[in-house]
């Protein structure tokens, strides 16, 4: 390989009750360019990007490194272009993206030819849960399961016939941070609750029933009234998403960003309908993307 592009789709996890389980891909993204070279460099074209300081630090080098060194690979070096329009810290999978990049890198310079599966095997060691990296590597709406021996199951399904509506705000929320307010243990009768809630919404999503999916997704217990302190106007937000015809609105992975599940061709007016009332806030309508990462391969020109 002498030079490839990588893109890799943004995703919220848990959509309500999916709790580090489910996530969807959605159409933002994050784009590398990269070019075998002398050195490592890495070059973040990006507002949502911060300035590199020591290239080895780079989660996307770190993971490429650990991907290599997994299948006993020597990861040769390469300057590498970097392009986001996925922001930072604001619950759509930013990390999850270029981990996800960076093992697609290793594949690629070290030509290992790896599976999905084994893919979603480091990127969820690497990360810590799979509903992130899982959409982020496959697209479209996925939910996973780590087993106790370690095996990764996964189901996925693409659905056209939704929008999704993301309000961002101007400040991050690391996850964490967000996970701090989470009680360690859940008692039976919590659990089955919290489990039964979530049975439904994924049901219903699957059947396409929207509406009872939107509904039920409101009702998570597993993480959304512990966060739900640290997400501005996250009632206000739900009550106006609604009132505009969205089927439901939940914390975004870890938060702080909102996301509205909205029916196809609705998402443009809930959209403008929330900048209208929270002015301070970033709102994109989204789709789901169909496919997750991708490799475009440059050809150079010769003369």
């Amino acid at each position: 390989m002498n030079k490839c592009v990588i893109t890799v789709p943004a995703s919220s996890a848990n959509v309500g009750p999916g709790f580090d389980s489910v996530g969807i891909a959605v159409s933002k993204y994050l784009t590398l360019t990269v070019e075998e070279a002398d050195h490592w460099e890495f070059e973040h074209h990006s507002v949502h990007l911060p300035p590199v300081s020591d290239p080895h630090e780079h989660l996307i080098y770190q993971s490429a490194l650990k991907t290599a060194e997994a299948y006993h690979a020597s990861l040769p070096a390469c300057k590498v272009i970097v392009e986001s329009d996925i922001p930072l810290a604001r619950g759509l999978g930013s990390s999850a993206s270029a981990i996800v990049s960076g093992i697609e890198l290793a594949n690629q310079l070290c030509c290992l030819s790896l599976s999905e599966q084994e893919k979603l095997a480091i990127a969820t060691e690497i990360e810590g849960h799979p509903d992130n990296v899982a959409a982020a590597l496959l697209g479209g709406f996925v939910i996973t399961s780590q087993l106790a021996n370690g095996e990764i199951e996964w189901f996925r399904k693409i659905d056209q016939q939704v929008e999704f509506v993301v309000s961002i705000p101007e400040f991050e929320l690391k996850t964490d941070d967000a996970r701090q307010v989470l009680p360690e243990q859940f008692t039976r009768n919590e659990a089955a609750a919290a489990s039964s809630i979530a049975n439904i919404v994924f049901v219903a999503l699957l059947s396409g029933d929207y509406e009872q999916a939107g509904k039920l997704m409101e009702q998570d217990l597993f993480h959304e009234p512990y966060r739900a302190g640290l997400i501005p106007n996250y009632e206000k937000i739900r009550f106006e998403a609604k009132s505009t015809g969205a089927y439901g609105t939940v914390i975004s992975g870890a938060g702080p960003t909102t996301i509205s599940l909205v029916g196809k061709g609705n998402g443009e007016k809930v959209a403008l309908h929330l900048k209208s009332k929270f002015p301070d806030y970033t709102v994109d309508c989204l789709k789901m993307t169909a496919v997750g990462v991708q490799v475009h391969p440059v050809l150079s020109s010769t003369t």
